[in-house]
């Protein structure tokens, strides 16, 4: 845990808070799914957020949360298509009809991406 130090102005105790630079995984720009996962910390489980800030894991944590969820997604899909396949021909006949159901696909697997990593 943090030790937090304290510096008295007149009668008062006032803690020495300050936020240091985290510096995990810089170059990293977070995604969708990670400010998804850091708005529901943050509304949702603010004792786990709070906990996370001041140990300073929680860059960490929504990196890994992003990388994760990126990475379910793909898998997901790609099974999604495996199990039932949509013609390519479709694509140029009927894209209207191709679209819909990559939608349906894209919106069934952020489903589960967000009941597995998201919303926990």
């Amino acid at each position: 845990m943090v030790e937090i130090t304290y510096h008295k102005e007149g009668d008062f105790f006032i803690p020495d808070l300050y936020l240091e630079k985290v510096y995990y995984e810089n170059d990293y720009i977070i995604g969708k799914y990670g400010h998804l996962r850091l708005e529901y910390l943050k509304n949702h489980k603010k004792a786990e957020y709070t906990i996370m800030f001041m140990n300073k894991t929680l860059r960490k944590h929504i990196v890994e949360t992003d990388k994760q969820a990126k990475k379910r997604f793909e898998i997901l899909m790609k099974q999604m298509l495996e199990k039932n396949p949509i013609d390519e021909n479709l694509k140029n006949t009927d894209p209207l009809k191709w679209t819909g159901l990559m939608n349906n696909y894209k919106h069934c697997a952020e489903d589960i991406v967000f009941k597995e990593l998201i919303y926990v």
